[in-house]
């Protein structure tokens, strides 16, 4: 009998999306075992593997890629039928700010959905880093950002979001003193973190590559020119995840919060607020 259960390709599409079953049943509110137990059973049904399996890093089939493709196409049937018949006539412009990190893993599932069930409401996104969204809010260029919290700037908690060391397998820099570091600019939360660490644990470092973009800091670390922290939701599956074991302190956790404008006092907001903490928080 040909079934393809919805909420399994669910699990599919966010294990493929973040490249880690860890990772995608966080999105879906799901245990890893239950994720990686029913993508085991679909791969059993089917006949076919979907992931290539390793220690580090997950890797989709040729046979996965097929059924992702259609996998979101019927997920987003399914959402599109859902809010055609449940979702309030709702219209209006929402600008929001997020940074890099987060804008590459957390927020397109939410907006995604928000988009579907509320499709006469237009959504800016500006990409950029907390300290750089916190002036836009207080003049009200923003109505929403989802940031790491920031002193003098009041938010609702999402979460606490884990910060690692990260590198490149083809060279391993993290053994080298000084350590090169790849560091977002001036004013970023994850770079006090990776300097407070490393001081703290007397390791000797040089930073080797400044810059606001999140891409900037992974082309660094793929070309196994530095090491970066980073938050763990914004890691490429083939980057590789570093500890203590391979000489680097831990790091401290960063908070997320949803920080509002004064002009943000409206339904469209208020939706897309709820969604957004309700979905994110773990």
């Amino acid at each position: 009998m040909k079934k393809l259960d919805l909420d399994v390709l669910e699990m599919v599409v966010a294990v493929a999306d973040t490249g880690s079953f860890v990772r995608g049943a966080d999105s879906v509110h799901r245990s890893a075992s239950a994720v990686s137990m029913q993508i085991k059973a679909l791969e059993e049904s089917l006949g076919r593997p979907l992931f290539i399996r390793s220690t580090r890093s997950v890797a989709i089939t040729a046979e996965g890629k097929t059924l992702l493709d259609y996998g979101r196409r019927m997920l987003a049937m399914r959402d599109e039928a859902w809010a055609s018949v449940v979702r309030p006539e709702m219209k209006g412009r929402i600008s929001i700010g997020v940074p890099d990190d987060y804008a590459s893993s957390l927020l397109p599932p939410v907006l995604g959905k928000f988009a579907v069930a509320h499709p006469r409401v237009e959504i800016r996104v500006i990409g950029m880093p907390s300290t750089a969204l916190v002036p836009l809010l207080k003049d009200n260029t923003l109505d929403l950002a989802c940031i790491t919290k920031t002193r003098g700037m009041a938010g609702e908690f999402i979460r606490f979001e884990p910060m690692v060391w990260v590198g490149s397998a083809v060279r391993k820099v993290w053994k080298e003193r000084p350590l090169p570091i790849a560091v977002f600019a001036q004013g970023s939360a994850a770079r006090v973190a990776a300097i407070s660490a490393l001081q703290r644990a007397s390791i000797k470092y040089r930073m080797s590559y400044e810059s606001p973009s999140l891409l900037g800091l992974i082309s660094m670390v793929e070309a196994g020119l530095a090491v970066a922290s980073l938050a763990k939701c914004s890691v490429p599956g083939h980057l590789v995840q570093l500890s203590q074991n391979e000489g680097l302190p831990p790091l401290a956790e960063l908070e997320i919060v949803l920080a509002r404008s004064s002009r943000s006092a409206r339904a469209p907001c208020d939706f897309l607020a709820e969604q957004i903490l309700t979905e994110l928080r773990t």
